[in-house]
C-alpha cells in the first residue's frame, strides 16, 4: 500500500500574512531553507507563494521592499489532505506543474510538501 503524505509533510512550513513584503518573506525562505510559504489572512489559507512567484517578482523589477505578497501569490491555491496517497501527490503535481502543495487535514494546512520530497519518499518506499 503507498504511503501518503501525512507521513513525509513536516510541520514546519511558514505562514505569512498578504501585507508582508516580498524581501521579508524571501529572507525567512532563505533562512529556512523553503521554497513555498503559505499566505493567510485571519486564520485562513488565501494563497501560495513559491519561489517562481518571487522570480517573476524580480523580472518585473519590483522593489523587494515595497512589493506585497498579494500582488505576486498564486490565490486559492490547490490543497489536498494528508491521506493522499504518494503516487496520486506526484501524478496531481506533475500534470498540474506544481512544485510545492499545501497539505491540509480537517481543514487546516498542516505542512507543505515538494515534488521532490514526495519523489524521494516514493524512492525509499520502493527499495
Amino acid at each position: 500500500m503507498p504511503a501518503t503524505l501525512a507521513e513525509i509533510v513536516k510541520p514546519t512550513f511558514i505562514e505569512v500574512a498578504p501585507e508582508d513584503t516580498l524581501g521579508e518573506v524571501a529572507e525567512r525562505m532563505t533562512e529556512r531553507n523553503v521554497g513555498a510559504v503559505v499566505v493567510k489572512d485571519f486564520g485562513r489559507l488565501i494563497g501560495i507563494l513559491t519561489e517562481r512567484d518571487l522570480l517573476k517578482a524580480m523580472a518585473a523589477r519590483v522593489h523587494s521592499s515595497e512589493a506585497r505578497v498579494r500582488e505576486w501569490m498564486t490565490e486559492d491555491p490547490v490543497t489536498v489532505d494528508a491521506d493522499l496517497a504518494l503516487d496520486e501527490a506526484e501524478r496531481l503535481m506533475i500534470v498540474r506543474g506544481f512544485r510545492h502543495l499545501p497539505v491540509v487535514m480537517e481543514g487546516d494546512v498542516v505542512g507543505v510538501v515538494s515534488l521532490r520530497r514526495v519523489v524521494a519518499a516514493m524512492q525509499t518506499e520502493s527499495e
